[in-house]
């Protein structure tokens, strides 16, 4: 993989499965790339979860709302709607009237389209050099127009069948039905609220070794969480001390969207950021880098 981090990038954090902490990933990924350009945080899951977690409450009761732009109802634009953080990221909230556009977006002219030419084609490049989108967790017209705007996504998993479930269903509904019609890269798959010992059958192990030993996953699994057959053998045979891979479990991190923070302003010594630091980095050279 070539890095080419003047490329301006969206990416869409997707899984159809709640509960995965996909709203923490991307608001964290959207903090760790302010490091590397300009971002805008889009919030297209109607809970609301990550906006009203950054304190705009208000907003995601609004009386104009990001229905309105995607439907072209009025006149305003997705500038208009973008609120500035104290955290270097800009956030485009979501509304609580956010779901009932899924069945107008269905009979739109080029409905697939509309958060493409209303949200990344005005703002990408111009006024952003990255688009960060928290998806909705269920499959409908708002994940189509993530996955049409950013053509690249990251894929959440937390152990347990349910997860894995999730990812199938992800890939089944959403991603591989998408790919006869448009071009879309799964940057990486992202193992989450990691918790338990990976030398003994865990579910923690289970998802491990699926996602490092399966061709479809092949390239697709972060460093941080990358744990060859060779050294599953060497933790079996006490060889070496096991890790702790993948986006483990933290406290802090539950903590700090509480406190409307992102982790890094929450607690900068927290040893989770370099994972999410990673995550920054995948999405800046468009793919895993070994």
């Amino acid at each position: 993989m070539v890095a080419n981090v003047d490329t301006p990038r969206a990416v869409s954090v997707v899984i159809l499965k709640g509960g995965v902490g996909k709203s923490t990933i991307s608001m964290n990924l959207a903090r760790q790339l302010t490091e590397r350009g300009r971002v805008l945080f889009a919030d297209l899951d109607p809970n609301g979860h990550a906006t009203n977690g950054l304190g705009f409450g208000d907003v995601y009761r609004g009386e104009t709302n990001l229905g309105d732009v995607i439907l072209d109802h009025g006149n305003a634009t997705a500038a208009d709607l973008v609120q500035e953080t104290d955290f270097g990221f800009d956030l485009l909230p979501s509304s609580d009237s956010l779901e009932d556009v899924e069945k107008d977006l269905a009979g739109a002219l080029q409905g697939s389209a509309r958060v493409k030419t209303k949200i990344v084609d005005p703002l990408l490049g111009e006024r952003y050099d990255y688009i960060v989108f928290d998806c909705p967790a269920y499959p409908g017209m708002l994940n189509n127009n993530a996955l049409v705007a950013s053509g690249n996504v990251m894929i959440p998993l937390e152990p347990g069948s349910s997860s894995i479930g999730g990812y199938k269903r992800t890939m089944e509904r959403l991603i591989t039905p998408s790919r006869e019609y448009i071009d879309i890269d799964v940057l990486a798959l992202v193992p989450n609220k990691l918790r338990e010992r990976i030398d003994q059958r865990t579910e923690d192990r289970e998802l491990l070794e699926n996602l490092n030993t399966a061709e479809a996953t092949e390239g697709k699994v972060p460093n941080f969480a990358r744990i060859t057959v060779d050294e599953f053998e060497a933790i079996d045979e006490g060889e070496i001390q096991p890790p702790k891979p993948g986006i483990r479990y933290s406290a802090s991190l539950s903590k700090s969207l509480k406190e409307h923070q992102p982790l890094l302003d929450y607690d900068p010594e927290n040893s989770q950021l370099e994972n999410f630091e990673e995550l920054a980095s995948i999405v800046v050279n468009g793919g895993v880098e070994r």
